[in-house]
């Protein structure tokens, strides 16, 4: 079962990138990460408490407050470092970087909890890490030096983030046995706060901001991941499942928001990219039917 709950996750990170590079597109990135995310929070909270399970969400120890907390500031980290980086390079290269966030999570997954992945697992994870080497290839010929571009360095700081993220969330729910609910609950209510002080911050640095509009892909951008979010929490709540396989499954976004997003934003290079994308299928495809 959540193997389907990851895929449809998959699906909703998908759309999610590719509304998040149209509300970030030549737009101030602060306002639009603290909007989209107050939105969906609020949507969640509100459904949370409709659904009768205020008393499970607010019953938890200072300890799980302050893990929770700590999940959340690895994550602002991360989306703040990722959206500057999605407005900065093409999402065709923006999602696959992102999407080695698994190669990561793996490596922390077989050093922290002792995973193992079979034969097959790994033939499919050889073939996900070659499609997203290709994929840094082709960069260079839009000029884009993995090296030395701005955009990249902050794509790959959120990428190792968000796979710090990851191993800690299957900590959180496998480990210290936190409700998902009370976990998904918390952190909404913290990234609203967190990334609030973050603007604040900024706005009393003196820094020169980008001029804010209004769009409509803003409030689809907290809405789709907290969708997405919800989804992934069920599947890892599930007893024994490996995070470095969740995690690659639910990294194949990039199939999606390569698709669409390359034809709405004119991407370069469409036929080589999608070599690269038909192997991380190949690999995700194999991933699936061993697992």
């Amino acid at each position: 079962m959540w193997i389907f709950l990851i895929l449809a996750s998959a699906v909703g990170l998908g759309l999610y990138d590719v509304a998040k590079k149209h509300s970030v597109q030549n737009n101030a990135v602060m306002p639009v990460l603290w909007l989209a995310t107050a939105i969906g929070s609020a949507a969640f909270v509100a459904a949370t408490m409709l659904s009768g399970q205020g008393s499970l969400v607010l019953t938890l120890t200072r300890h799980e407050f302050n893990l929770i907390l700590l999940k959340t500031l690895l994550v602002s980290g991360s989306w703040i470092l990722a959206y500057y980086a999605m407005r900065a390079l093409p999402i065709s290269i923006m999602s696959p970087i992102r999407a080695s966030a698994p190669l990561w999570t793996l490596a922390g997954a077989i050093l922290l909890f002792g995973e193992r992945p079979t034969g097959a697992q790994a033939g499919g994870m050889l073939l996900v890490v070659a499609g997203y080497g290709l994929f840094s290839v082709l960069g260079k010929k839009e000029g884009i030096h993995f090296g030395r571009h701005a955009g990249v360095l902050q794509a790959f700081s959120a990428t190792l983030l968000g796979a710090a993220s990851a191993l800690f969330d299957k900590y959180l729910l496998q480990t210290c046995k936190i409700p998902r609910e009370t976990v998904q609950f918390w952190f909404c209510v913290d990234l609203v706060v967190v990334l609030g002080i973050a603007i604040l911050l900024q706005r009393t640095s003196g820094l020169t901001r980008t001029s804010f509009q209004w769009r409509w892909s803003i409030p689809a951008v907290g809405l789709l991941l907290v969708g997405a979010d919800w989804l992934y929490f069920k599947a890892l709540s599930e007893p024994g499942v490996p995070i470095s396989i969740v995690s690659l499954i639910r990294r194949s976004n990039v199939v999606l928001a390569f698709a669409v997003g390359a034809a709405l934003f004119k991407d370069e290079n469409i036929k080589a990219k999608t070599i690269a994308l038909i192997t991380v299928l190949g690999g995700v495809a194999i991933l699936c039917l061993s697992s």
